[in-house]
C-alpha cells in the first residue's frame, strides 16, 4: 500500500485587494474585496514506502504549500490526503512522531548554553523516545553525521556546518518514517552540500524512510531521485522517471572526441560541431544516431578518447519551466 495518497487536492487562498488612494484605504476598513488564488489544483499522486522522490517546479508553483498540506500545517479546501493511514491536518501525536519537515539549512536551535547532548535529551522527552531507542538512534546518527566530537560542546561554540549536522540529528532522533525536505542544501557551501546529499542517501538506505525532496538545485535531484513530480501553477505536470524526462526534452547527446590524427577529420560528417580545437571536438548528435556515429568514428579515425554526455539537467528543466512539457509527457505519462 502507498505510504502517501493524494487525491484531487486543492488549496485556495483569499487575499484582500483594493485600489490605491486614501479613499480606497478608508473604505476597505468597512468593506473588503477579496480575490481567490488557487495555489493547488486537482493534485493527485502516491508515494511508495522507501522511495526518494523529487518534487520540483518553478518558484510559486505550489511546492511549499503542498508540503504544508502534507504535514498538516494547512487544511486543504478540497480533495483528500492520507499519510500512514491518517489525515495530516488532524495533527495527531502518533502521526507527528512519524514525520519530519526539514526546511532549508536548519541548524540546531534552543538555548545556546546547552550542550548538543542536552538538546538531544530534551528532544527525547518531547517525542517520548525510550532510552533503548534513544541510545540506538543516537549511535547511528553520531556515526552518519560524525557527531562524536560535538556532543559535549555548547551549541554557541559550533560552526554553521556543525550546527547543521546537529540540527539534522535533532530532527531525526525519533526515527521518522517520512521526511519532507524543503530545499535542504539552500545556502550551504560545497562541503556541506556533499555531506547533506550523502546523508540523505545513507539515511534512506539504512532506515527505509520515504523522502519527498524539493530543490532548485537539479544536481540534488539527479543525485538522489529516480522519480520526479513536476508541479506548475499548482497542477501536476509530470510524474515519472527523471531519465525519461531528460531524454524526451533533449533528443541530443554530446559526443567529445580526442584523436591521434595529425590533422582534424571533417567533423561535420559526424554531427553538429559545438566546439573544436587541436585533435579535439565536441559534437551534438541525436540520441538514436549515437551508436552508428560511434561505429563510424572508430572505423574512420584513430580515436584516443571518447565520451558521451547528456545535456546539463538544469538546462532541461529550465526548458520545461519556460516552454512547458510536450504532450506525450503531460499528466502522469511514465
Amino acid at each position: 500500500m502507498p505510504i502517501i495518497t493524494v487525491d484531487t487536492l486543492c488549496m485556495t487562498y483569499k487575499t484582500p485587494v483594493r485600489t490605491e488612494g486614501l479613499k480606497a484605504a478608508f473604505g476597505s476598513l468597512f468593506r473588503r474585496t477579496y480575490r481567490e488564488i488557487q495555489a493547488i489544483q486537482q493534485l493527485s499522486f502516491t508515494l511508495e514506502e522507501g522511495a526518494i522522490v523529487g518534487f520540483i517546479g518553478p518558484n510559486g508553483a505550489g511546492k511549499t504549500t503542498t508540503l504544508k498540506l502534507l504535514t498538516g500545517i494547512l487544511h486543504p479546501t478540497g480533495g483528500t490526503i492520507e499519510i500512514l493511514g491518517r489525515q495530516p491536518w488532524r495533527r495527531e501525536p502518533a502521526f507527528l512522531k512519524q514525520i519530519a519537515l526539514i526546511r532549508g539549512s536548519q541548524p540546531i536551535g534552543g538555548p545556546t548554553e546547552l550542550t548538543v547532548l542536552d538538546s538531544l535529551r530534551f528532544q527525547q522527552l518531547l517525542y517520548e523516545v525510550s532510552e533503548a531507542d534513544f541510545l540506538k538512534n543516537l549511535a547511528e546518527l553520531t556515526e552518519m553525521l560524525d557527531l562524536e566530537p560535538l556532543l559535549q560542546r555548547q551549541i554557541r561554540t559550533l560552526s554553521l556546518g556543525e550546527r547543521l549536522r546537529c540540527g539534522l540529528a535533532l530532527s531525526l532522533l525519533y526515527r521518522p518514517r517520512l521526511l519532507f525536505l524543503d530545499e535542504p542544501t539552500l545556502g550551504l557551501d560545497v562541503t556541506a552540500v556533499n555531506m547533506m546529499r550523502g546523508f540523505i542517501a545513507r539515511y534512506n538506505q539504512q532506515t527505509g524512510a520515504t523522502i519527498l525532496l524539493t530543490s532548485h538545485y537539479m544536481i540534488d535531484v539527479e543525485a538522489l531521485c529516480k522519480r520526479v513530480l513536476l508541479i506548475d501553477h499548482g497542477k501536476l505536470a509530470y510524474d515519472g522517471s527523471l531519465e525519461a524526462l531528460s531524454a524526451a526534452l533533449s533528443p541530443y547527446k554530446l559526443l567529445k572526441v580526442t584523436t591521434h590524427e595529425a590533422s582534424d577529420p571533417l567533423w561535420n560528417n559526424y554531427g553538429d560541431v559545438v566546439e573544436t580545437e587541436a585533435k579535439r571536438a565536441s559534437l551534438r548528435i541525436r540520441r538514436e544516431q549515437v551508436p552508428a556515429i560511434i561505429a563510424r568514428l572508430l572505423t574512420d579515425v584513430s580515436v584516443a578518447d571518447l565520451t558521451i554526455e547528456d545535456p546539463p539537467l538544469e538546462h532541461v528543466i529550465d526548458q520545461v519551466y519556460r516552454e512547458g512539457l510536450p504532450l506525450q509527457l503531460q499528466r502522469g505519462k511514465r
